[in-house]
């Protein structure tokens, strides 16, 4: 049979039920006491009405005063003593007045009730004169033997004098001394009276509530008091603390057992959820949030110590071409080996106190404040320049990325996490723009070229209707005879103030602000205009086509191939003189909504080339799943192929790729004689470059075809 257990609860319940017994017997006793001292009670309350006079006293006084104040104006304004004083002498007449007087706003008697007023213009000199003088409204002040009631004289905003009642309080002194003497002496009667039975009750509720205060402490509050100890340990941190055991079968003995599980568990998890809260889980390094943490620490420890702080950011260039291409996971692949590559690099070179976090994406952050950091971060920054330059092995294929890193330090570029992370982005920023693969220091210059970009936006708008933007041609040649065959459209922008702008440096920041749709179909619809010119002054066999670039952008927004019909009809040019050039990462990077396109504008004639092919780890698949009419080699395959045996091998590899699939080859970028041999000898269709011919306006390429 299982053993009664007698537990806290019940404990409990019969501890109160016993102090409630108690606690009801003494309520008895003292309702009963109650009884015989109402009567006393009311005595007493009687005599302390009596405490009211003074306050009626006061509410007279000041009602006295007020009206005083409003009968002397008139008197007071036309100096008519004799009004004055028979406003004082009525007020002198009530009822424990000791004095009324008159002032003017220095404080000297007016008029004090007197017929001859010998105290006229004497000042007053008693204590309570200098608060009434001073008082801007009514002012009551008390002294043993008067109460001195003061107000202003006014007309409108200005004090013309003032008014002072005394009342005495001797008799009302007199009546409070006896009723209190009274009230005491009845009191003294009550405790003596009652203390036997105070004393008593005292006793006993004093050591009823000892004994429950001492029991529940024994049983309950002890043990609560050591839960509290051990889960305020737990809130720092502190899980090391010795394991609380209980061997008591009650309920808190099981509450301690639990909490000592529930202790070894929260451990657990916390260092769980610490790994997972300040960890990056695909690269095992620092995230955002501990990185920031730290700096915040560090920051503040480094404030007036006269030391130095450097933050580099690095960002691989081109990263989002290995998840549009090879997939998420090779994207995945590719950042563990770059995370393992700067982990190296900072183990090396960043010091002991260097720390490397992964900020998210493809954006890495290190902080080095070890000696001279200028000089570490420099080393470090062409160390790693260096080693993530180098191809990556991802699913047997080499990629080749880079990275662009940002340098700011502290605190000569900025005091503040904030803004040391902000300038280390912008610095990362102008390491692209300067053309990856680089580092760059930040500087407030930098700051200047983001306002720039800004500018520029803001002038691109509207730019082509001010007639800024204009077209330029660059010829195109077929290889097998040097004939001009085509010319590729180049959008240039020359600035009133800011003189011809780069095309790399508008066509971007046209891309990102969303304008280049606005742009874009004007270009076309130009150079169209242009192809249908050249095609009334040339030979019938002799049709030159215009090749014209197409923008991702433009390529997402889906409505290409209408925007092309359209340039076509109201141009009248043949769409098969039309050829579209699209970067290779753009079709790729969402292939089945590109293929639709292209599949569309294919079926209308116009061709449709890949520009910049081989840049993008293209492959024979991504050819035979898009629908193009030919490939444009990138230039930095044409200008290492005289010295550079793999790019020759990889240019001969593309000319022969494409013409397995019935696809032209364009060569850009020529730009010496061997160049073009030697493409001529591989088979190559189409060439331009600055060697054959620069690009010119549309009527200089007349001329030029002419």
């Amino acid at each position: 049979m299982k053993k009664l257990r007698f537990g806290l609860q019940a404990r409990f319940v019969l501890a109160v039920a016993v102090m409630l017994a108690v606690v009801l017997a003494l309520l008895l006793l003292l309702l009963h006491r109650q009884k015989v001292m109402q009567q006393e009670v009311a005595e007493l309350g009687r005599d302390a009405m009596h405490g009211m006079v003074e306050q009626s006293l006061r509410r007279h006084g000041q009602a006295t005063v007020a009206q005083l104040s409003d009968a002397l104006t008139n008197p007071l304004y036309y100096f008519d003593l004799d009004m004055v004083g028979r406003v004082v002498r009525s007020a002198q007449k009530e009822p424990d007045v000791s004095y009324v007087l008159v002032y003017d706003p220095e404080g000297r008697i007016i008029h004090d009730g007197s017929d001859e007023i010998a105290v006229y213009g004497q000042a007053m000199t008693d204590p309570l004169a200098y608060e009434a003088i001073a008082a801007r409204e009514q002012h009551i002040q008390w002294s043993p033997q008067i109460v001195d009631v003061s107000a202003p004289i006014l007309v409108g905003n200005q004090r013309i004098g003032g008014v002072r009642v005394g009342y005495s309080i001797a008799s009302i002194r007199a009546y409070e001394n006896q009723a209190v003497s009274a009230a005491r002496k009845r009191l003294e009667e009550l405790n003596a009276k009652h203390l036997f039975w105070v004393l008593l009750l005292l006793l006993a509720l004093v050591g009823t509530c000892v004994a429950i205060i001492g029991y529940v402490q024994r049983t309950l509050v002890r043990p609560i008091r050591q839960l509290a100890d051990a889960a305020h340990a737990i809130e720092v941190g502190d899980y090391n603390s010795e394991r609380m055991v209980s061997e008591r079968q009650d309920e808190v003995g099981e509450l301690v057992r639990a909490f000592s599980s529930m202790s070894d568990s929260i451990a657990r998890h916390d260092r769980d959820v610490r790994r997972m809260a300040y960890t990056d889980s695909l690269t095992g390094l620092t995230n955002r949030l501990a990185f920031r943490e730290s700096l915040d620490h560090r920051l503040m420890m480094l404030r007036g110590a006269g030391r130095q702080l450097a933050l580099l950011f690095a960002d691989i260039d081109d990263f989002k071409r290995v998840n549009d291409t090879l997939g998420h996971e090779a994207g995945d692949e590719v950042l563990q080996q770059f995370a393992n590559r700067i982990r190296d690099a900072v183990e090396a070179m960043g010091g002991d106190d260097a720390l490397l976090a992964r900020f998210g994406g493809d954006e890495f952050v290190i902080l080095i404040q070890d000696g001279d950091v200028r000089a570490a971060a420099t080393r470090l920054s062409e160390k790693l320049v260096a080693e993530l330059g180098r191809p990556i092995a991802v699913q047997d294929r080499q990629v080749f990325l880079g990275t662009s890193i940002g340098i700011t330090l502290f605190p000569e570029d900025a005091s503040g996490a904030t803004a040391l992370m902000k300038n280390g982005d912008i610095a990362m920023y102008q390491a692209k723009v300067a053309g990856k693969n680089c580092y760059r220091f930040y500087s407030r210059a930098m700051d200047q070229a983001v306002e720039r970009r800004v500018r520029l936006e803001q002038e691109l708008r509207g730019a082509w209707e001010r007639g800024e933007l204009s077209l330029v041609y660059q010829p195109v040649f077929r290889l097998s005879d040097s004939r001009i065959v085509g010319a590729e459209a180049l959008l240039r922008w020359q600035h009133p103030e800011m003189g011809m702008v780069a095309p790399s440096v508008f066509i971007d920041v046209a891309e990102q602000s969303g304008l280049i749709e606005t742009i874009g179909p004007r270009v076309l619809r130009a150079a169209c205009a242009a192809a249908a010119r050249w095609s009334m002054e040339s030979e019938p066999l002799d049709q030159l086509f215009v090749s014209v670039n197409v923008s991702p952008r433009q390529l997402r927004s889906g409505d290409l191939p209408e925007v092309v019909a359209e340039c076509l009809r109201e141009t009248g040019l043949a769409s098969s003189r039309l050829h579209l050039e699209l970067t290779e990462t753009a079709v790729i990077s969402d292939e089945a909504h590109a293929s639709a396109l292209l599949a569309t504008l294919h079926r209308s004639g116009v061709k449709v080339w890949l520009d910049d092919f081989g840049t993008g780890f293209s492959g024979l698949s991504h050819l035979r799943r898009v629908p193009v009419d030919g490939v444009k080699i990138d230039r930095s395959f044409i200008a290492d192929m005289l010295r550079d045996p793999d790019d020759l091998a990889l240019t001969t590899a593309i000319i022969a790729m494409a013409h397995s699939l019935g696809i032209t080859v364009v060569a850009e970028g020529v730009e010496k004689e061997g160049q073009f041999n030697i493409l001529r000898e591989r088979g190559c269709d189409l060439a331009q470059g600055y060697w054959l011919g620069y690009p010119v306006t549309a009527t200089e390429f007349a001329q030029l075809i002419a």
